[in-house]
């Protein structure tokens, strides 16, 4: 069965990254939009990341551009707007679909794995998914959860890794 780790995407500054970097970490993965009602959440998603990044969890942000035409950027201007407006420091990437045929091979399996409401679709901007330590998907959250109410799912996971009974 796929894992986070049998997964690459394409670095917000053009890097292949291989997706086993991640490896051992709780991760949070997010389609997110520059220009969408839920943009705000960047700051939250960068709390989440500066509060337990120091114990094994990172966010991922993947730019989308399917909904409303919202993220209508470069990747260049997504990351100065994401740095400049919300001090964005955690990974992002290249923009990509995150639905249809041409949807990020990650995103078609995160659908497969948390169905959501519209069966294996994506609603819109900011659906969250939250993928244990082995890169198991473990959650899925729509786009008006805020971040900060995923907090207790993501201490939990934090004290599933082995490094946390150590």
């Amino acid at each position: 069965m796929p894992t986070l780790a049998d997964f690459s995407a394409r670095s917000i500054d053009g890097r292949e990254v291989a997706l086993a970097e991640y490896a051992g970490q709780v991760v949070l993965v997010v389609n997110t939009a520059s220009n969408c009602g839920f943009t705000p959440q960047y700051q939250g998603l960068q709390e989440l990341h500066d509060r337990y990044a120091g114990r094994g969890f990172t966010v991922l942000g993947f730019p989308c551009d399917q909904f409303g035409h919202q993220e209508p950027g470069d990747e260049a201007e997504i990351s100065s707007f994401c740095e400049r407006n919300f001090g964005v420091t955690f990974p992002l990437f290249a923009k990509v679909d995150v639905n249809g045929a041409g949807a990020h091979p990650l995103f078609a399996w995160l659908r497969s794995q948390r169905k959501g409401l519209l069966g294996g679709r994506i609603k819109w901007n900011f659906t969250k998914f939250l993928l244990d330590h082995e890169g198991r998907v473990i959650g899925r959250y729509g786009p008006t959860t805020a971040p900060d109410r995923i907090a207790g799912d993501i201490e939990a996971a934090l004290a599933d890794r082995p490094e946390a009974a150590a």
